[in-house]
């Protein structure tokens, strides 16, 4: 695992205004590791899971509950009935 690569990505990113405003924007996982590959970053779909468990670990209660419910709201306008 390379979590480290993709702590390092990020990083370039924040200095690329370019960059940082794509990755703003909504993007597929494929997307996001081919951009990194692009930019001389070797991704893995792993990287992207083991740091969004890592965020959420970071989260309080209160905070997750919120996260919760947001994509709740998102799954019941996107269920039809």
């Amino acid at each position: 695992m390379t979590l480290p690569a993709l702590d390092a990505f990020l990083a370039f990113a924040q200095a690329d205004g370019s960059l940082a405003e794509r990755l703003r924007q909504p993007l597929e996982l494929e997307e996001l590791l081919a951009l990194g590959r692009s930019h001389g970053f070797e991704l893995e779909a792993e990287d992207v899971l083991a740091a969004q468990q890592r965020e959420e670990a970071s989260l309080s209660a209160a905070e997750l509950q919120q996260r919760a419910g947001t994509d709740a709201r998102k799954l019941r306008s996107f269920i039809p009935g």
